[in-house]
């Protein structure tokens, strides 16, 4: 063999080489952390996509258009078995035949309004009444019952999908035109990220949150009675018998609201006071010990059995702590599992319910050229 076709040859064996070293870590390479693929069809054609987060760690997300909804969440247990760990159904039609919320945004105003009225700048306004005498989570079509436009995106750490939504100026009563964006961030730490903006051109009162069910035991196959739970809340917001805030910021200590250790959350839910009798159980606003350094960690879970664990961080001045009380096995959810009575918990991050109506409770109006921006981080361990 002449030098040059030695040298090609000798080139080509090396090239070779390279390729055969470098393909193991084509072929074992992880797929695209985002996916998007059709989720389902309004009645009137309007397409609904859905989104699939994935993380280094095996943890999945799924969300869709139609309400920023958290279809799925997916976890390990301590054993290492993944597991479905919120509520939800298995198709889009299931969620347009009004469920509770299951994993949706909600908004213009999470929580209650008081009859559904409010003064603001010397007007008077008067929403959609939807719960009892109150408006409830936006009204009858809030920000859970409408399509969000989306962008996914990723890097080496993390996944995400930006939902943004324009709530015209009077949608369900409300002043002001209000341009929205929540970012769901998917994080190799087994964190959760769900960011909120706004911005309005008319005072508009603003409390926007997250409202998935949780079960830690992993495709509700139980109740939630033996999870335990701490919150970082010292007062909470007492109630009248239609859920709305008396005004009055009560201690939780001697308490069954004192969950500020590790307690069960079926330890005192069954007790004859006055409060949990207006809930049904718990469905009430906690006041978070903030942090003044940044976020709160405003709540933890425990789930013995399964050894999974949730912690929550947030900005926010309270979250409303909610015992699935109005689950009474009427809704099938998905893979054709009964959703019982307390098979889920709610822990919205949000101001205080009514706040438009108690000035001295922390303000939710945004104003022209302010910008309504809150974090709240789900972390699973």
């Amino acid at each position: 063999m002449n030098p040059a076709a030695t040298l090609a040859f000798t080139l080509l064996v090396t090239f070779l080489g390279a390729c055969d070293r470098a393909a193991p870590d084509r072929v074992n390479s992880p797929g695209p952390r985002v996916t998007r693929a059709e989720y389902g069809r309004l009645p009137d054609g309007v397409q609904v996509d859905g989104y699939t987060l994935t993380n280094k760690q095996g943890v999945t997300l799924q969300v869709i258009t139609y309400g920023a909804i958290i279809t799925s969440l997916r976890t390990a247990d301590a054993r290492g078995n993944f597991a479905d760990i919120v509520l939800g159904f298995d198709s889009l039609d299931d969620y347009l035949h009004d469920p509770p919320y299951f994993g949706a945004v909600v908004g213009r105003y999470a929580n209650r309004i008081a009859r559904g009225r409010f003064t603001l700048d010397g007007s008077a306004y008067q929403l959609p009444v939807n719960n009892g005498p109150n408006s409830l989570h936006g009204g009858t079509r809030g920000f859970d019952k409408v399509v969000w436009r989306a962008e996914s995106f990723e890097s080496d750490s993390s996944s995400g999908v930006v939902l943004s939504y324009t709530s015209a100026d009077g949608e369900m009563g409300y002043p002001g035109r209000l341009d929205v964006r929540v970012t769901y961030t998917l994080t190799d730490s087994n964190e959760l990220l769900v960011d909120y903006f706004a911005a309005t051109d008319k005072a508009t009162p603003v409390n926007i949150s997250q409202h998935s069910y949780f079960n830690l035991a992993g495709d509700a196959k139980r109740d939630i009675l033996g999870h335990q739970l701490r919150l970082a809340a010292s007062r909470f917001t007492p109630v009248d018998s239609t859920l709305i805030p008396t005004g009055e910021l009560a201690p939780v200590e001697g308490t069954p609201f004192d969950f500020r250790t590790l307690t069960p959350i079926g330890a005192r839910i069954g007790e004859s006071h006055q409060q949990l009798i207006f809930g049904i159980g718990y469905d009430h606003n906690f006041v978070l010990d903030q942090d003044s350094s940044g976020l709160t960690h405003a709540a933890q879970v425990v789930d013995p059995e399964s050894g999974r664990t949730l912690d929550i961080y947030t900005d926010q001045p309270g979250i409303q702590f909610y015992s699935g009380n109005f689950l009474d096995g009427t809704i099938t959810g998905k893979g054709g599992r009964v959703y019982q009575h307390r098979y889920g918990f709610c822990l919205e991050t949000q101001h205080f319910p009514d706040s438009p109506n108690h000035p001295a409770f922390p303000s939710t109006i945004l104003r022209p050229g302010e910008e309504y921006e809150s974090r709240t981080v789900f972390r699973f361990n």
